[in-house]
C-alpha cells in the first residue's frame, strides 16, 4: 500500500525512494503528480497502492477515501472497479498521459480536476477563502466549472455538513422567482395552496449558489440586498422577517461591474456580493487542464465493461489543439461522442474525436479584416470571434508588438500567447501568424 508516499508529501518530505519502492516502482509518476495535489483536501482522500487486494480496497473505500491501484502495462487502462476504487494501468514510457489520468482519478467524487498552473493557483486561493464565511463572486464564461468551484468552497468550509443549494436565476420564471427564493405563506397568491420555505431557508446553515445572478430582475435585487445585509428573509404574504444563516456564492458569465455601469445591476448589491471575486478562465486559456478533464470524463461516462479505457496520444493532441468555445461542457460532449464511436476499442483514438463546431477558415495574414471572419454559429463563437477581432486590431495598431498589445487589452503576455495559440488552432491565423 502506498499511503506513506502521500503522507510523506503532506509532511513536506516528498515521495522519496523508499516510498517509490513501496509503490512498486511508481515513484516517477507519483513524484511528478503528487506536487500538483496542492492541498490536504486532496492528498488526505487518496490511497495509492501497487497491490491493493479487494478486501483492503473495499475497506479504504468504506472509510471515505479513494483507493487507486497502480500497475505497469503495455496496454494502459483507467477504470472504475467499484465505489471509490480505481485501477490505473499505465505505460511508464507515456508518463504525461499517465499523470493526466492520475489527476483525473484523484478528483473522483465531484472534486475539481486541475493540472494547469492557473487552475492550481485558483484552487489554492479558493481553499483559503473557504475557511472564512465571506460572500464569493465567481465570474467566467459559461461552462468553465463555476458550480464545481462553488461546491469545492462549500465542502472545505465549516458549513460542509449543511445543505448546498444551487439555483439558476435565469432558468426560473420571473413571476415565481421571488416566491422560490424567499418562500411564501399559504394563500399569498393564487395557487399557493401550501406554504413554502423558499431556497434561502432551505440553505439555512449551509451555502446558497445563485447562478447567473446577472439575470436577477432589478425589482428583486433590492430585496436580495436587504436579505444579504440583515440576514433575514420576508416570505410573500408574511409580515415578520425570518432569520437565515446562509453563505452566498454568486456566479455569472457577465461582467457585473459593466452591468452596474449600464444600469442593469444594482451597484450596492454588486459591492455586497463582490467581497472576494474569483475569475475562472476559459478552457483554452488553461491547456494543462484539458487532458486531465478528458480522462475524468472517460471515468464518468465509460461503459461498465471498461472499454475503451484510455485516450490515445494522437487523440489527446487533437483535444489540446482545439480552442474549446464551449469550454468544459463541449469537452464532455466530445468525449461522450468518442466513447460511442470507439465502441469496444481499447482506447479513444484521433478518428473518434469529432468537435461540436466546424473549423474556422484560415486567414492569410495576422491582421484580420472584420469582413473576413465568417458568421459565428453560436453565442460562444460570437464571443470568440469578437475577442479575435479585438486582439488582431490591437496587434495591428501596435505593429505586432505583443507587450504593448497585452497592456492595451489589460491582459498578461502569457494570456495573449494562449489566445493567439487558440486562434491559430481554430484556423483563424496562418501558421506562425502573429507569433
Amino acid at each position: 500500500m502506498m499511503e506513506p508516499a502521500i503522507c510523506a508529501a503532506r509532511d513536506g518530505k516528498g515521495a522519496g525512494p523508499a516510498a517509490g519502492e513501496a509503490a512498486g516502482g511508481h515513484d516517477i509518476l507519483i513524484g511528478m503528480t503528487v506536487p500538483l495535489m496542492g492541498g490536504s483536501w486532496q492528498r488526505d482522500r487518496i490511497v495509492l497502492g501497487d497491490t491493493l487486494r479487494e478486501p483492503m480496497a473495499a475497506a479504504i473505500a468504506r472509510g471515505g477515501k479513494t483507493a487507486i491501484a497502480l500497475t505497469h502495462a503495455d496496454t494502459p487502462v483507467l477504470a472504475m472497479t467499484g465505489a471509490n476504487r480505481i485501477a490505473l494501468a499505465y505505460d511508464p514510457a507515456q508518463l504525461p498521459s499517465a499523470r493526466a489520468a492520475l489527476i483525473a482519478a484523484s478528483a473522483q467524487g465531484g472534486w475539481p480536476v486541475a493540472g494547469d498552473p492557473q487552475s492550481l493557483a485558483l484552487l489554492t486561493l479558493a481553499e483559503r477563502i473557504a475557511a472564512s464565511d465571506i460572500p464569493v463572486l465567481l465570474e467566467g464564461p459559461t461552462g468553465t466549472g463555476k458550480e464545481v468551484l462553488a461546491r469545492f468552497v462549500h465542502r472545505l468550509s465549516a458549513r460542509k455538513d449543511g445543505p448546498f443549494v444551487a439555483v439558476n436565476c435565469a432558468a426560473m420564471p420571473e413571476a415565481m422567482l421571488e416566491a422560490l427564493l424567499f418562500g411564501h405563506k399559504k394563500g399569498a397568491f393564487t395557487g399557493a395552496a401550501e406554504a413554502a420555505e423558499g431556497l434561502f431557508r432551505a440553505a439555512d446553515g449551509g451555502t446558497l449558489l445563485l447562478d447567473e445572478i446577472g439575470e436577477l430582475p432589478l425589482a428583486l435585487q433590492s430585496k436580495m440586498l436587504r436579505t444579504l445585509q440583515e440576514g433575514e428573509v420576508l416570505p410573500l404574504g408574511a409580515t415578520k422577517p425570518l432569520k437565515v444563516d446562509v453563505r452566498i456564492i454568486a456566479a455569472t458569465n457577465r461582467h457585473l461591474a459593466s452591468e452596474a455601469r449600464a444600469g442593469r445591476f444594482r451597484e450596492d448589491l454588486l459591492y455586497r456580493l463582490n467581497v472576494f471575486p474569483l475569475t475562472l478562465p476559459a478552457l483554452r486559456d488553461r491547456p494543462g487542464d484539458i487532458a486531465p478533464l478528458a480522462f475524468a470524463m472517460l471515468l464518468r461516462h465509460a461503459p461498465a465493461a471498461g472499454q475503451p479505457g484510455w485516450i490515445a496520444a494522437d487523440a489527446l493532441a487533437l483535444l489540446e489543439a482545439h480552442p474549446w468555445p464551449g469550454n468544459v461542457r463541449e469537452l464532455e460532449n466530445v468525449i461522450r461522442r468518442a466513447l460511442l464511436l470507439a465502441g469496444g476499442a481499447q482506447a479513444i483514438a484521433a478518428e473518434h474525436i469529432i468537435f461540436d463546431t466546424a473549423v474556422r477558415p484560415a486567414l492569410e495574414s495576422a491582421a484580420i479584416p472584420l469582413t473576413r471572419i465568417t458568421a459565428p454559429r453560436s453565442l460562444s463563437d460570437v464571443a470568440f470571434a469578437s475577442e479575435a477581432r479585438a486582439i488582431m486590431e490591437t496587434l495591428d495598431r501596435h505593429g505586432g508588438n505583443r507587450a504593448a498589445t497585452a497592456r492595451t487589452l489589460g491582459i498578461s503576455e502569457r494570456t495573449l500567447r494562449y489566445r493567439l495559440a487558440s486562434m491559430r488552432g481554430a484556423g483563424m491565423l496562418a501558421a506562425g501568424g502573429a507569433a
